[in-house]
Parts: structure tokens; sequence; C-alpha cells
């Protein structure tokens, strides 16, 4: 089984190294887009789909074992961040999503050009909308919908309407895609 495995793994991924810790769980196989970038040090397992140029940096976990994580075009997901779905709830980025350090997502919805700031936590049944921002450390609560360029601040987090910038979160999301480019080109181990 893991020879065919690993085939349908390399005939879509193309990563800096080949000691990437991607795994397939059972018949669960990850697929990723060739231009996608994951770094050596994340772990990606089971049933996680990464779009065209989305990265995926170290030690962040996208683990599809029970259900389907999702992460769109040009979307990142940085340093330790945790994705994790339920067997009825995929987690699902759209296309030019931030998520940042150390944040943990479950179950949840997020609409494109959205940011979820640094060590928040977006539970089960959650939406997210379009250009929101999930400010950091928040924690958006079961079942919470965030609308299109609003803000979430706070434990739990509370709604300000029209106080999030979609273009700005589209211009971070470029960046990490620059940035993946770079380090698919210059990373190098050393030692």
């Amino acid at each position: 089984m893991l020879a065919p495995v690993a085939a349908v793994v390399r005939a879509f991924v193309r990563v800096a190294s080949p000691a990437v810790p991607i795994y397939a769980l059972g018949d669960r196989v990850p697929s990723i887009a060739r231009d996608a970038y994951v770094h050596p040090e994340a772990t990606v397992i089971g049933d996680v789909r990464l779009g065209p140029r989305s990265s995926v940096w170290p030690g962040a976990v996208l683990r599809g074992d029970y259900g389907t994580v999702v992460v769109g075009e040009a979307s990142n997901v940085q340093d330790g961040a945790v994705l994790h779905a339920t067997a009825e709830l995929p987690t699902v980025l759209g296309s030019s999503v931030v998520v940042g350090h150390l944040a943990h997502l479950e179950g949840a919805t997020v609409a494109d050009r959205a940011l979820i700031g640094v060590g928040s936590v977006v539970l089960h049944r959650t939406e997210i909308g379009e250009g929101a921002t999930v400010g950091a450390g928040a924690v958006v609560t079961n079942g919470m919908k965030v609308p299109a360029r609003a803000l979430a601040l706070g434990v739990p987090a509370t709604v300000r309407l029209d106080r999030s910038d979609p273009e700005i979160i589209e211009l971070m999301a470029q960046v990490y895609v620059d940035n993946a480019r770079h380090y698919r080109e210059a990373l190098r181990r050393l030692g």
C-alpha cells in the first residue's frame, strides 16, 4: 500500500526536502498542489487538500484523520498552527487566508481574504466571513458567525462590524506566497 501512496503524493507535491512529513492514513491521502509549499518541519496527515500557492510553515499540523482539511489558493498556515476536522465538520479555508502562528481551527469555515490571528481559537461550526479578522488570542466559540469585514476580539470573541480590511489581508497572504517561493529555492539544511 505504501508504494502507491508515495507515488500519489509525489505526483502532487513539490517540497523543499524529501523528508517532509506527509502521511496517508489508510485510504486518506493528502492532495497537494505542485506549487504549494510544505516546510520540512510541518506535518500533513490524511485528507488534507492544499491549493495552489498555499503554504504550511514549521511546526504546523494539518490533520485530516476524521474529516477533511482544505487550504485554498494562496492561503498560509503559519508556525505552530493546528488545523483539524471532525467526521461531520470539515475545516475549510478559502483563498488568500492568513492563519497566524499558534492558531487552532477545528470544524470551521473561513471565507476568502480573512485573517485568523496569532494564538486564536476558532471552533466547531463557526463561519468567518470574507475579509474578516479574528484578533490575536480571540476564542470564536461553537456556531459563531463573524460577518464579512468584521473584527472578532476577546474571550469569548465579540464582533465589531466593518473593522477589517480584506485588501490588506490579501497583501499579507501574498507575502507568504513570495516567502514560500524563496524557501523553495533557498532553504537548505546544515549539519
